[in-house]
C-alpha cells in the first residue's frame, strides 16, 4: 500500500490518502484525526505507528507504507 499527505487551503483541511498497490483509493481520512476502521486494512494494533508516520510525513510525496 501507499500513502500521500494531501495540503488543505483555507477552510479545507489536510487529508492522507491510503492507495493499494495498483493506487486505488482505499482509505481517505482527515490528518488530524484518526483513522477508523483500520482494521479493514490490516493496519490493526499499528495505530501508533501509523500517527506518527501521519505526523512526519512531507505533503505531496507518495510513500510505501511500510510499518
Amino acid at each position: 500500500m501507499y500513502i500521500i499527505k494531501v495540503k488543505g487551503k483555507a477552510k479545507i483541511p489536510d487529508y492522507i490518502q491510503i492507495r493499494d498497490e495498483n493506487f486505488v483509493l482505499v482509505a481517505y481520512f482527515r490528518a488530524d484525526r484518526p483513522l477508523k476502521k483500520i482494521e479493514k486494512f490490516g493496519l490493526e494494533g499499528k495505530e501508533d505507528e501509523l500517527e506518527s508516520l501521519i505526523k512526519d510525513l512531507p505533503f505531496g510525496k507518495l510513500q510505501k507504507l511500510e510499518l
